[in-house]
């Protein structure tokens, strides 16, 4: 009888399948596709030689996560690789904002009103930064913070909706910025707990940048599936999953899986019928005869771009996906520029570039041209630069990763209380009611991104049951 076995090979499922076969269990993974990688994968999508991310593509939470940095994924081939710039907002007069790993830098290009706001609002967060995000990302605590003074400061400041938080900035230049940081939860951004959202994106961008994996997210995704076999470790791909019987006798199972699948296959009837999905996204690669001709120099130069006029025309087009169940006719775009930093990902002198929007739970629509409308007016002649295009609307996403419920890619709605207490209301969010069944994805804390930590804090709930028994 195995240890443990865990169902789902994305980052969540693959850390805690190394957590616990470094306190020595014996744990095999089972992937229904054929390769892992789950929302850290890279294929090939719209021409040969040009290697794209389909879902994550920047990693601030990953070069950040503790459960990461304990592990010596450098020696089996993660290595990240930064732009000039983490992120760039740019604006339609041709000027824009920067998330630099510069706090003064960032600052200035808000202009004089504001510069001092925001560095009185981060700098003290981010010298406690280590120390912080190991209590934020632990959460529900298991044990005590390590630093409760810096933890409470961080939560009057982020645990009010970001619209309150940014009452502070007297310019939209700032606002427009940090609520494009919001936004990354794809929630409305008047939310509870939103302007822990944008801090956390900020301060992850100054600690440590926005780096993408050299060769792309799937390098995430290998390097801890090849840790894992060196401690022993098993991964089965191309194995589907129904019900529990389909898998080995074991101590305890893992699901990286929505709490929907999760709820399926272990029997679990109607345990998780409140947990909400929230909006999908509209996703774009490209394949570019050139780099993005971004207007904004610094948008040219940075990893991410924020592509938004204006903190209102950002509020309305996440309301209008959440909550008025239409797509925007002016999206809010979140885009990544992986060649800058890594030329191996497109032919010589060529780029692979992606951007998404966000769109209504399920949407069938196609919100191309509104995307390509947007980027035009931020980078004028780049529909000249398009060799190729793969689209990805909720359907499409659903149907590669059935984690993504509606083109869901956050794996449960970013909003309310489940922002925190996800997936139910509950002291032990990764334990069920099957004694040897838990979950680990997305759907339970901290929350979505390329992190592991969910693996990480579920892996910990794991041991201690075993422990006990």
């Amino acid at each position: 009888m195995l240890d443990a076995v865990v169902v789902g090979a994305g980052p969540n499922g693959l850390t805690a399948a190394v957590e616990l076969a470094r306190r020595g269990l014996s744990v095999a993974v089972f992937e229904a596709r054929d390769t892992v990688g789950g929302g850290a994968r890279t294929e090939e999508l719209t021409l040969p030689g040009f290697r794209h991310d389909p879902c994550s593509a920047a990693h601030p939470l990953g070069i950040n996560s503790p459960a990461f940095r304990d592990m010596p994924l450098d020696r089996y081939g993660l290595e990240w690789l930064h732009a000039e710039l983490p992120m760039a907002h740019p604006f339609p007069d041709g000027s824009a904002a920067v998330l630099s790993r510069s706090v003064a830098e960032t600052a200035a290009s808000f202009g004089p009103h504001d510069a001092g706001t925001y560095r009185r609002l981060v700098a003290p967060l981010l010298l406690k930064w280590d120390t912080l995000v190991r209590d934020f990302m632990a959460l529900p605590l298991t044990t005590l913070p390590r630093d409760p003074l810096t933890l409470a400061r961080f939560g009057l400041a982020g645990l009010p909706p970001s619209t309150w938080l940014m009452r502070r900035f007297r310019d939209d230049r700032a606002r427009a910025l940090f609520s494009g940081l919001v936004a990354h939860a794809i929630a409305p951004l008047g939310g509870l707990g939103t302007g822990a959202v944008g801090l956390v994106f900020a301060l992850a961008g100054h600690a440590r940048g926005w780096p993408v994996a050299r060769g792309g997210s799937q390098s995430i995704s290998d390097a801890l599936t090849a840790y894992l076999k060196d401690l022993g470790g098993a991964v089965h791909t191309n194995y589907e999953i129904k019900r529990l019987d389909d898998l080995p006798p074991a101590r305890a199972y893992i699901f990286d899986t929505s709490p929907t699948a999760l709820a399926r296959i272990a029997g679990l009837g109607s345990y998780y019928e409140r947990f909400r999905y929230g909006a999908g996204v509209f996703k774009l690669d490209y394949a570019l005869d050139g780099p993005v001709p971004w207007t904004a120099k610094e948008a040219r130069s940075a990893g991410t771009v924020q592509v938004g006029p204006g903190s209102r025309d950002i509020a309305a087009a996440l309301r209008a996906a959440s909550r008025e169940g239409r797509a925007p006719d002016k999206p809010f775009l979140i885009t990544v520029q992986p060649s800058v930093m890594d030329p191996s990902r497109a032919p010589a002198g060529q780029h692979v570039f992606w951007a998404y929007g966000h769109v209504p739970s399920g949407w069938d629509g196609d919100l191309t041209d509104a995307v390509e409308r947007q980027l035009e007016r931020f980078a004028p002649g780049f529909r000249d630069r398009i060799l190729a295009r793969a689209t990805a609307g909720p359907p499409e996403l659903a149907a590669r990763n059935v984690n993504y419920v509606g083109g869901d890619i956050a794996c449960g709605a970013v909003s309310g209380l489940q922002l925190l207490l996800r997936p139910k209301l509950s002291l032990s969010p990764y334990t069920t009611p099957h004694p040897a069944v838990f979950i680990c994805s997305s759907a339970s804390p901290p929350g979505p991104g390329v992190h592991g930590m969910s693996g990480h804090n579920a892996a910990k709930a794991v041991w201690r049951r075993i422990r006990a028994t």
